[in-house]
């Protein structure tokens, strides 16, 4: 048809036959699928996961993205978040099964068969080393120290009458009076020997003195100061007592012994006498119808406690080298800032007896004075607790030979590496004594650790391998000031405060049947949980554990063992514990040739159930922080802790008679404290969230999930493991500045018990407000700084 402007415009086609399609179609489209789904799945499961998920730590370190693939090995080990070749429970069921009382029999009769004084044990040392080698503990090894110390040459305390005193005159002036004394007592300083009991006996037994004692020979009148608190004296400087140039008799107890001859010094006193009062045994005293050791559980009435008269509340550990480790060839500094300068000589109340009646009648009574006076246990022998000073003509002469060295100690060291090779447990117990014994302090801690490395040592026969890595320590010089284990603190504090979650000391063990505790907030958790899984000794109700049958009081941190180093100085979370002494228990004869294996085996713990019990909790304890995902530790409960310790502090301040102090306000305090309370309830919520998250078993498909899980893991226990270290201040404390740490540190006249906020109270003490507004604003910044961390 022809086209024209009356017809549309159509496209003239000419039909043909089809012609054939592509025959691989279907396959092509199928192909272009799998390819696109595989570059999404990429994207979801590869690309976007490495952006989302943490790539830093606390610490600094870099993860690497290829983690974050499903062919990749971000875990410590295959079989994460379980134990790596035991099951947990199984790993449980070890460590309780194997500890029994022959084993720590056998090393307690070991450890306490001679005399083994810091520095003098070399033996025992390797001893030791060799033991934890056969346990399975093949990285044990010996950590050398060059110490100064003192040990024992000579020793007198006589009580002396004058006899006679002449004149000497030259060119018709009197120069001096010559004064001649007769023997009205001689001490024994010595304890006497037991037929049943085998190391009272031994020729090499150590004589009584006094560790870091001065040498020195004085004569002078003397006073009774009670127990030699500070605030003793300060009570004797308001009566009016005279005590300058005059020898102190004092009792043992209240405060560190130390600290008694430190304030003796400073207010011109020349010597100091110290014995062990019966009052402080409670109601197993001979007054009380009870036979004396060995024939019933009173104090033997010879017994002597030795003892460090170091100054603890200052520094511990080797006095010239303060801050750093006691190396060969390291400089040294003059150490009479944390020793005394005056002689002291430790005594039994046997000998005491003489001294005190002497003053029978002489200046006030102790009963004149507050109840803090009260009590003394020796009415009953005629004493009528007089303070002096002595009567005319009537003497002390105290004689005290120290020889002083600088002498090796050997600390021994075993390590079970982890496969988390930046966190890591610590187990310590100090392995010398003042005596040949030491069967309670310390070598029932001793006996313990072997058994503890032991278990260990059968758990990686079985083929267990920690997530964390757990280091065993037994220390030496612990008596003479902590030694062995500050200066290896010092020593090691770089990488300590890079790794270390927890310090766990044990030091006597056993002396009793009742359990006992000191820790940092961040253990309390810990702790409940280990005593909770181990069987108590003295059940009253079948079935029942150390948990049940313990009060549940956790003390604060003071000094008196080597967690102090770890927890003052290094900002370690530190625990410390023992089953102790209950008012009906046997005296328990502290320091003295008779804490020993005769005594232990027959009234300290017949049976030596309570040397299992501790060893069983120390192990549990240990492999609870070292083997959960999630480490064990709650900031919560350390955060009420705070907030308890300021309410004590405001209450001192309160209590003081200046009106400045008193007006003081700790609403700042207060507020950061509530901050640090509410972080820390959150994050401790979502701890035991992930924890529980970690243990659902999830498809392989979700692996993501799970490294996801992992991640999270490690950022909390990072942040678990540095919240200790935000409460140290590095200038350290005024006047002690050893001590770094704000909320924990002996009291500066206690030495033993713990003071919390230790500044601010120490602030308040001086009557400083400018002081105690210093030391609030420092103590906010590290409270600011926790919470800080846990956000």
């Amino acid at each position: 048809m022809a086209h024209n402007e009356q017809t549309p415009l159509l496209q003239v086609v000419r039909v043909a036959p089809a012609r054939q399609r592509y025959p691989y179609g279907t396959l092509r489209r199928f192909c272009t699928i799998a390819l696109s789904t595989t570059l999404i799945a990429i994207v979801i499961l590869f690309l976007l996961p490495n952006a989302w998920f943490p790539h830093r730590s606390h610490s600094g370190g870099s993860d690497q993205p290829s983690w974050y693939f499903p062919w990749s090995k971000p875990y410590p080990h295959g079989e994460w978040p379980r134990s790596s070749g035991l099951e947990y429970k199984q790993l449980q069921d070890i460590l309780l099964e194997t500890p029994n009382e022959d084993k720590v029999r056998e090393w307690s009769e070991y450890y306490t068969a001679g005399p083994h004084l810091a520095g003098k044990n070399l033996s025992q040392a390797v001893w030791t080393m060799e033991r934890w080698k056969e346990f399975g503990i093949l990285d044990s090894s010996i950590a050398a120290y060059d110490i100064y110390i003192n040990y024992p040459l000579a020793h007198r305390l006589a009580l002396l009458e004058e006899s006679k005193r002449t004149k000497r005159v030259q060119d018709n002036m009197i120069e001096e009076s010559i004064v001649d004394y007769k023997v009205k007592y001689e001490c024994k300083m010595e304890e006497d020997v037991v037929d049943e009991d085998g190391t009272s006996g031994l020729p090499d037994r150590v004589p009584t003195f006094h560790g870091y004692s001065a040498s020195g020979n004085v004569t002078a009148e003397y006073v009774y100061v009670n127990f030699g608190t500070y605030w003793d004296f300060e009570d004797l400087v308001k009566a009016n007592v005279s005590l300058e140039g005059k020898i102190a008799i004092a009792k043992y107890g209240g405060v560190f012994r130390g600290l008694k001859i430190k304030r003796a010094q400073e207010l011109g006193m020349i010597g100091v006498v110290l014995y062990t009062d019966p009052q402080e045994d409670g109601e197993i005293t001979e007054a009380n119808g009870y036979k004396t050791y060995p024939d019933g559980p009173a104090r033997n009435p010879s017994s002597v406690q030795r003892g460090s008269t170091q100054f603890l509340s200052i520094a511990p550990g080797d006095p010239t080298t303060p801050g750093y480790p006691s190396k060969p060839g390291v400089p040294r500094l003059d150490p009479h800032g944390s020793i005394p300068s005056i002689p002291s000589v430790p005594i039994s109340y046997l000998d005491a007896l003489p001294i005190l009646k002497a003053l029978n009648g002489y200046g006030p009574k102790a009963s004149d004075f507050n109840q803090y006076w009260q009590g003394g246990g020796l009415g009953y022998k005629g004493v009528e607790y007089n303070i002096g000073p002595s009567p005319p003509g009537v003497v002390l002469n105290l004689v005290n030979e120290q020889e002083y060295v600088t002498t090796p100690l050997w600390n021994v060291i075993g390590i079970i590496n982890g496969t988390v090779p930046d966190e890591v447990i610590v187990l310590g117990n100090h392995r010398d004594a003042w005596i040949a014994g030491g069967a309670g302090d310390p070598n029932s801690g001793s006996a313990a650790l072997n058994e503890v490395v032991r278990s260990f040592g059968l758990a990686l026969e079985q083929g267990w391998k920690p997530l964390r890595t757990i280091v065993f320590a037994s220390w030496d010089g612990e008596e003479y000031g902590l030694i062995g284990s500050t200066e290896w603190v010092e020593e090691y504090l770089p990488w300590l405060s890079s790794s270390v979650v927890a310090y766990l000391n044990l030091d006597v063990g056993t002396r009793g049947p009742q359990f006992q505790s000191s820790a940092s907030p961040l253990l309390n958790k810990a702790l409940y949980q280990a005593t909770s899984l181990v069987q108590s000794p003295n059940q009253t109700v079948k079935g029942q554990t150390v948990r049940d049958l313990w009060d549940g009081r956790i003390r604060t941190m003071g000094s008196g063992s080597d967690f102090t180093a770890f927890q003052d100085f290094a900002g370690i979370p530190s625990v410390d514990f023992g089953f102790g002494a209950t008012p009906s228990s046997p005296v328990y004869h502290y320091h003295s040739n008779y804490d020993n294996f005769y005594w232990m085996d027959k009234f300290g713990d017949p049976g030596w159930h309570y040397h299992v019990a501790v060893t069983k909790v120390w192990s549990l304890f240990a492999a609870g922080l070292a083997e959960t995902p999630i480490i064990g530790f709650n900031a919560t409960d350390y955060a009420d802790a705070l907030m308890i310790y300021l309410e004590s502090v405001k209450e001192k301040a309160k209590s003081t008679h200046n009106a400045t102090i008193q007006s003081i306000s700790f609403s700042s305090l207060e507020k950061a404290i509530e901050s640090l309370h509410a972080q820390a309830v959150v994050f401790d919520s979502y701890a035991e969230q992930l924890s529980k998250d970690i243990r659902v078993d999830l498809p392989w498909w979700k692996w993501w999930q799970k490294v996801k899980l992992f991640y999270d893991a490690k950022k909390i226990n990072e942040k678990y493991k540095f919240l200790e270290r935000q409460f140290l201040y590095a200038k350290g404390l005024d006047s002690r500045s050893w001590f770094k740490h704000v909320v924990f540190a002996p009291g500066v006249w206690t030495g033993y018990a713990g003071a919390t906020y230790p500044g601010l109270v120490e602030s308040i003490d001086t009557g400083s407000k400018e002081d105690v507004e210093r030391w609030k604003a420092i103590i906010e910044s590290t409270i600011n700084q926790a919470a800080g961390l846990l956000a």
